[in-house]
């Protein structure tokens, strides 16, 4: 195993990366469907809900720091590009190069460093909210300069408060301890 990702690994990392994107969009609607007022503070939770045996999947596959950091940059990429607070971009690259780090704490091979290298990762998953409780005025802004109204801003706002913020942090944590745990079984039984 070369420490070094290949252009073979890239392209590993890139479909597994396509992949978790799909499955953030499918826990995006599901949040939605399920608590409309609270879905933006549960996203990041319901993702690593369903996320688990893709990220896993890509440390198995790969195996060597940098797949996870790229899989993050790329996710944090996209989520400038589409007209995010560009602030939005950090927490994915910070997570993701701290979870490539746990990762490699267990040699890419630990079950107990790669679940908990996903509990990391998919805190990256709230960079897209994060401004709504650290940085309200200027993410407003940013609402009103992508033509959302008052009523779209007010609503936004609504569940706002630092106890829904511990609360997102809390199901993330809760979400990818049991994510991580679905992905493993997945990745026994399937790979």
């Amino acid at each position: 195993m070369g420490k070094t990702l290949k252009i073979q690994d890239m392209i590993t990392t890139g479909v597994y990366t396509a992949i978790y994107f799909l499955l953030v969009g499918v826990a995006t609607f599901i949040s939605a469907f399920l608590l409309p007022g609270f879905s933006v503070i549960l996203l990041p939770g319901f993702s690593a809900l369903i996320t688990g045996a893709v990220y896993l999947l890509l440390i198995k596959k790969t195996k060597k720091f940098g797949a996870i950091t790229s899989m993050g940059i790329v996710m944090g990429l996209f989520f400038l590009l589409v007209g995010h607070f560009a602030l939005t971009f950090i927490p994915h690259l910070v997570s993701a190069i701290l979870a490539d780090l746990v990762a490699k704490k267990g040699n890419y091979l630990s079950q107990k460093w790669n679940r908990l290298s996903f509990i990391v990762f998919s805190y990256g998953v709230t960079g897209p909210i994060l401004p709504l409780w650290f940085f309200k005025n200027s993410y407003t802004a940013s609402l009103v300069n992508r033509g959302k109204d008052a009523a779209y801003i007010a609503k936004t706002f609504a569940n706002i408060t630092w106890s829904t913020f511990f609360i997102c942090i809390i199901f993330v944590t809760i979400c990818g301890w049991i994510g991580g745990i679905i992905g493993q079984k997945t990745l026994e039984k399937h790979f």
